[in-house]
């Protein structure tokens, strides 16, 4: 099954995201963000953390080489990207209001 896209399912969260990438002078980490896939959302259990990963993770591994982080300026909470070879894998969202999930509800 294909994974939703993250500006289908997080609108908001999306134009964010541009917004903040451009301001941090990142427009081509900016121009993926629409083609984005929500392929899992954290399972840490914290309630303060709405994160998800944009790619697979390597299993048991740190992402290695080609990997840094982009901490970006939100109004509200944090939201720092783990980008590998200019790819966005993960977005993690800390202390922020509660991401709207845009998707219908399963029939």
């Amino acid at each position: 099954m294909t994974p939703p896209l993250v500006h289908e399912v997080f609108p908001t969260l999306a134009i964010e995201l541009i917004t903040l990438l451009g301001q941090e002078g990142e427009p081509e980490l900016a121009a993926t963000v629409r083609s984005l896939p929500l392929v899992a959302e954290c399972n840490c259990g914290d309630d303060f953390c709405q994160s998800f990963r944009t790619a697979p993770h390597p299993a048991g591994q740190p992402y290695g080489p080609g990997h840094r982080c982009v901490t970006l300026s939100p109004a509200d909470g944090t939201l720092v990207l783990d980008v590998v070879d200019d790819r966005i894998m993960y977005v993690e969202i800390l202390d922020r209001a509660p991401l709207h999930d845009t998707r219908p509800a399963p029939s």
